[in-house]
């Protein structure tokens, strides 16, 4: 008799991490992607990204990344993995199928409406990513120059000889200013609203991975004093250069779903003059942004690395489980969530964690 495979929404690192774990169990998964390829979201992302974590530490269950990628693996190197991780576990990927909706049939199964058709299974997956859907802020007037967020940004050419505002101090933001000034861009700013907590990406040989992974367990109070002390030592004052330290601890940001900034270039372009911390943005008008501090600027782009929503609410929005901000903290038998965390621990490291325990719950409901 043949076995309902478990359906999982997403065929990114998280969905592949799922149907493998399932797939070692014993129990058949079908991923279902709405894109033509797996990692999808891994194709778009900015040529220069690499993982801000380790290689070893960033293997999902099952196969290691390979030794030839080097320490911090490049985007075009995690999309090769992902392809290699699909072969090497046999996972059944059915692509050009995008999943609309997920209810729960009068018969307990669950009901999922595609491009497809309607397809139905005892458990679900979902896995449809962290940064699924743009968030563009909302300010008030109008721009006369042109505006983009940073999830159409592949690479510095576009902007050769132009005078760029670059709004969001996150690590995309960041990695793009500072990709912006090695292009060629004529001026590179970056709209702070909060200052971030920088944290540099090895010290020693020792990733600062391994440390927000010693430190997940231990008292908020205590990693805000360390953090704060190593901060002082090892990256330098930029207050002067219009980027304060921050105010509030490590830690006690990272529990409010804001992670650390790795420094790769960007204290170096601070100091260098090459990237400009300036106010928050506040408005538009015509050809000017309006900073918070009342300051006027004309750039010739603006350049939103203002993050991302998780796009939930179409998909599962009416079954309970979804927070007010759209972040899924509630569970119904049978339905499973992966990937909606950013942890300090490093995400692909939690995703091969989030498998063994969503096979493990999926088995015991299977068995007899």
């Amino acid at each position: 008799m043949a076995i309902d495979p478990v359906l999982v929404v997403g065929g990114g690192p998280a969905g592949l991490a799922a149907a493998a774990a399932l797939h070692r169990r014993g129990i058949p998964a079908l991923v279902l992607e709405k894109s033509d390829a797996v990692g999808a979201s891994w194709r778009r992302h900015y040529e220069r990204l690499h993982l801000h974590t380790t290689r070893r530490l960033s293997r999902l269950g099952g196969m290691a990344i390979p030794r030839r990628y080097g320490r911090w693996v490049a985007r075009a190197d995690v999309v090769a993995y992902l392809e290699q991780y699909v072969e090497h576990h046999h996972l059944r990927v059915q692509t050009g199928v995008e999943v609309t909706r997920i209810s729960l049939g009068d018969d307990g199964r669950w009901l999922l409406e595609t491009s497809a058709g309607v397809m139905s299974a005892p458990e679900v997956v979902v896995a449809t990513g962290y940064n699924h859907t743009p968030v563009p802020p909302t300010w008030p007037g109008t721009f006369d120059g042109q505006v983009v967020h940073a999830s159409i940004y592949r690479d510095a050419s576009p902007y050769a000889g132009r005078d760029v505002l670059v709004v969001g101090v996150g690590n995309t933001g960041a990695e793009i200013a500072v990709d912006l000034t090695e292009g060629g861009a004529s001026r590179v700013r970056l709209a702070v609203r909060t200052p971030p907590h920088i944290v540099r990406r090895s010290n020693f040989g020792w990733p600062a991975q391994g440390t927000g992974i010693l430190v997940r367990r231990l008292p908020v109070r205590m990693v805000d004093v360390v953090a704060g002390l190593i901060s002082r030592v090892e990256v330098p004052d930029l207050s002067s250069h219009g980027l304060p330290r921050p105010t509030t601890g490590l830690y006690s940001r990272v529990l409010e779903g804001s992670v650390p900034l790795q420094d790769v270039g960007l204290i170096a372009a601070v100091q260098a003059g090459l990237v400009e911390p300036v106010a928050a943005v506040s408005s538009f008008d015509g050809p000017s942004v309006v900073l918070a501090d009342d300051s006027r600027i004309e750039p010739d782009v603006v350049l939103l690395a203002t993050g991302y929503q998780r796009g939930l609410e179409r998909l599962v929005g009416d079954l309970g489980v979804l927070d007010d901000h759209g972040v899924p903290v509630r569970s119904q038998p049978g339905l499973y969530f992966t990937g909606y965390t950013n942890p300090i621990s490093g995400m692909f490291r939690e995703l091969r964690l989030d498998a063994r325990r969503i096979a493990r719950a999926v088995g015991r409901r299977r068995a007899p």
